[in-house]
């Protein structure tokens, strides 16, 4: 019913306004046509997201209750937290491991699938495109069952400990270990696993657009397999690998979902939107939850202009 009422609303809204734009003289037509179907746009992106950032900025300089300026008490609050530099620090880690894991395993099934049967490529690649159609939510359920531990001696329904019992292992509690930041590690398999997918089919274009002609003469030069793909492929390829990473870092950098129904931040596993999220609805700090977001916001933004940029490069290119 949502999609139904929104996609029929909109086009009834743009018919409506075409209409009416249609019965101004021709010059005023011409000159408003363009602001009549980019308004509703530009109106609802203000409304609905320019606005709560400006206010959300204000917020941060006020108290957790909002009713009293206190300055930069927010920021330098939170980054004195000893807690609040384990978020960052953690989000770091998230930031480092998964876009970079996920490119490298993205380009090697790209490569590889493209070396099958047609039909075999198909099959394969939408299996390894399936998790993109799950929400984080789901993935976050299917790895919690993977990862689920029961105590010793009773029936282990995680497929993780299923293997270790079988083995004659203990159960080990995947997400409870002591070695703190492999929790962190666990977690961003999740990511990777639901992200490969997407890596996969924009590499596997860029690869096959590579052209014969080149590879053919770095062979005739006399260059192996791993040089031709090293020293020939992958430059040609490079701004689409760039364009992949910086997609997935902008996902990992306001990576919620999969951290807060899998661990909720708990056993050193805590990132910077589940950091927010409880602090807003939680704790009912609306300051710091405020700061956060803004530290986040000027974080994500260089990294969304040069993506920006990156696009207008490979536009010009064509």
């Amino acid at each position: 019913m949502a999609i139904v009422g929104g996609v029929g609303g909109a086009l009834l809204l743009y018919y409506a306004l075409n209409k009416i734009a249609e019965r101004l003289p021709q010059k005023w037509e011409e000159r408003i046509k363009p602001y009549v179907f980019v308004g509703p746009a530009v109106l609802a992106i203000g409304v609905f997201l320019i606005y709560p950032a400006i206010r959300t900025i204000i917020l941060s300089f006020a108290n957790s209750t909002s009713t009293a300026w206190v300055g930069l008490s927010n920021y330098t609050d939170l980054l004195s937290s000893s807690d609040f530099r384990a978020t960052l620090f953690n989000t770091l880690l998230w930031i480092i491991i998964v876009p970079t894991l996920t490119v490298i395993l993205g380009l090697a099934v790209a490569v590889l699938t493209d070396k099958l049967r047609p039909t075999f490529e198909k099959f394969s690649k939408s299996i390894i495109f399936l998790p993109m159609a799950i929400s984080g939510v789901a993935q976050a359920a299917i790895w919690r069952f993977i990862y689920e531990a029961r105590p010793e001696g009773q029936p282990q329904i995680g497929l993780m400990n299923g293997i270790v019992t079988a083995l004659g292992g203990a159960p080990v509690a995947w997400l409870q270990q002591d070695q703190a930041r492999m929790n962190s590690f666990l977690l961003m398999v999740v990511l990777v696993w639901a992200q490969v997918g997407f890596a996969m089919v924009l590499l596997s274009a860029a690869v096959k657009s590579v052209p014969d002609e080149t590879l053919e003469a770095a062979r005739i030069d006399g260059a192996s397999e791993p040089q031709v793909f090293f020293r020939v492929v992958v430059p040609q390829i490079w701004p689409t690998v760039i364009t992949v990473f910086i997609t997935v870092l902008i996902a990992v950098m306001k990576i919620f979902d999969v951290v807060y129904v899998m661990t909720n931040g708990n056993f050193t596993t805590d990132v910077v939107a589940v950091r927010f999220f409880n602090e807003l609805f939680r704790n009912g700090n609306y300051g710091w939850a405020s700061a956060i977001v803004v530290m986040l916001m000027i974080a994500v933004t260089p990294v969304m202009i040069y993506q920006v940029r990156q696009f207008r490069v490979q536009e010009a290119a064509r």
